[in-house]
């Protein structure tokens, strides 16, 4: 997942803990574009070898967290969203110009 990119949430089941810290938490269903990718600290491993990917949301702002010491704010797990299929625009340009030659009568312009 990067910066910019759309994701749609997975996953909208939070504990009480998190309803009572955080303003604002994703649904599941919606769309939201990531606004910052980042490592989280919640799940790193013995010897530090894996960590969660954390996202930031431009549909979602949040407390800073307490916890961190540059006060970055409180994010979610990427795990709770997944991609949104999506063509890139030159893809998307090239599938309008194939169905607008649909029922054309076969024979092929240069």
């Amino acid at each position: 997942m990067v910066k910019g990119q759309k994701v749609v949430c997975t996953n909208d089941s939070f504990t009480d803990i998190v309803k009572a810290i955080y303003k604002q938490l994703p649904v599941k269903g919606n769309t939201y574009m990531i606004r910052e990718v980042f490592l989280g600290r919640e799940k790193i491993v013995k010897g530090g070898d894996s960590a969660t990917v954390g996202l930031l949301l431009h549909e979602l702002h949040n407390p800073p967290d307490p916890f961190h010491q540059g006060k970055q704010e409180l994010g979610f797990s990427s795990e709770r969203f997944a991609p949104l299929e999506e063509h890139p625009p030159e893809e998307a340009e090239a599938e309008v110009a194939v169905g607008a030659g649909a029922g054309h009568s076969g024979q092929w312009m240069n």
